[in-house]
């Protein structure tokens, strides 16, 4: 079973623990931040280990990369701790589980991996996508939302699997090298969580943004731009690749979308609530949907943009009873090309 790749000493001779100091739901001293620190550090139970939100964000505050989440979840499924109640944590491995029951399917690239959202696929459309093709399912689902459930072992086991499965079945056949992410969760495995595990990649993840953008570009006559404000939800799944945040930016330049400055945003930015929500920490809940919602009003923002399925159905009601639209990216980005 592949083990996370972890500096230990890197972590013991560390002053600032960013990793802790800058988190937005747990506050303690410095002094105590060592303390706890150590502890996890040692195996041992951790108030860290009992109150995280798993909101991803150490993962991007340690300046080091060395993986201080990863190392959380492994404590929490070691010693028995589960942040979301244990039913819920059962249910959805059972659910979420792949099915063997895959058929190989005709592609062309670009191959957009829709991961468990082949709900949404229905936005794969338009200039933006012409041409692609879509997989996902099951059997192809990442399984790296089991980081929110302590259960790295889940992720372990399913994930050789899953690329298995696409490159058997879908990649291979087609003589197609790379898959479009839809979601930053399937981006982040591939580029963050596996790596950590020492897991190979046999195929080339592409960013869903960096495949807009550089579409936007070459469909730059087309645009219209939308002369409007947004502001943007940044999942927690983008905290694992965090080099790909600027191209909110560089999409709303080439889209006429202002971008007003906002509190929560960029390294700054808090969880939609739908994962504490399922943890039953219900007055987190609440606290971090009003923060959010309010912050994207304040800025005068007409639309609250999302790219995270989970985050527009956590936020897309109290973002319309607020007053804006709420509107996933590639659909924004269809409107700037009048469709």
């Amino acid at each position: 079973m592949h083990e996370l790749i972890f500096n230990t000493k890197l972590c013991e001779n560390c002053k600032t623990l960013d990793c802790i100091m800058k988190c937005q739901y747990i506050e303690m001293d410095l002094d105590e931040a060592g303390r706890e620190h150590a502890k996890i550090l040692r195996g041992e139970e951790s108030r860290i280990l009992k109150d995280c939100v798993t909101c991803y964000a150490c993962e991007e505050y340690c300046p080091s990369r060395n993986h201080p989440f990863y190392l959380i979840v492994e404590r929490q499924e070691q010693l028995g701790i589960h942040p979301v109640p244990k039913p819920i944590e059962k249910s959805q491995v059972i659910m979420m589980g792949p099915r063997g029951k895959i058929k190989q399917k005709e592609l062309k690239a670009p191959v957009i991996d829709m991961c468990f959202f082949d709900i949404m696929k229905g936005g794969i459309r338009g200039k933006l996508f012409e041409g692609a093709t879509t997989i996902g399912g099951s059997d192809v689902f990442c399984n790296l939302m089991f980081l929110h459930f302590a259960r790295n072992s889940t992720i372990r086991e399913r994930l050789p699997l899953i690329m298995d499965n696409i490159m058997k079945y879908y990649l291979e056949p087609a003589g197609v090298k790379e898959i479009i992410c839809y979601h930053d969760e399937c981006y982040g495995t591939y580029t963050s969580w596996a790596p950590a595990f020492g897991i190979d990649v046999p195929f080339r993840p592409v960013h869903l943004f960096d495949y807009i953008y550089h579409k936007l570009i070459d469909l730059k006559p087309d645009i219209k731009p939308l002369n409007v404000k947004a502001a943007y939800q940044r999942p927690c799944s983008n905290r694992l690749c965090p080099e790909t945040d600027h191209f909110v930016d560089d999409i709303f330049n080439l889209i006429g979308v202002e971008r007003p400055k906002r509190t929560y945003e960029y390294k700054n930015a808090l969880c939609c609530g739908g994962i504490p929500e399922a943890a039953q920490r219900f007055d987190l809940v609440e606290e971090i949907q009003r923060k959010n919602v309010e912050d994207m009003k304040s800025t005068g923002a007409q639309y609250g943009v999302f790219n995270c399925p989970f985050c527009f159905w956590t936020l897309a009601e109290p973002v319309a009873k607020a007053g804006m639209i709420p509107i996933m990216m590639s659909d924004l980005c269809l409107m700037a090309l009048g469709q």
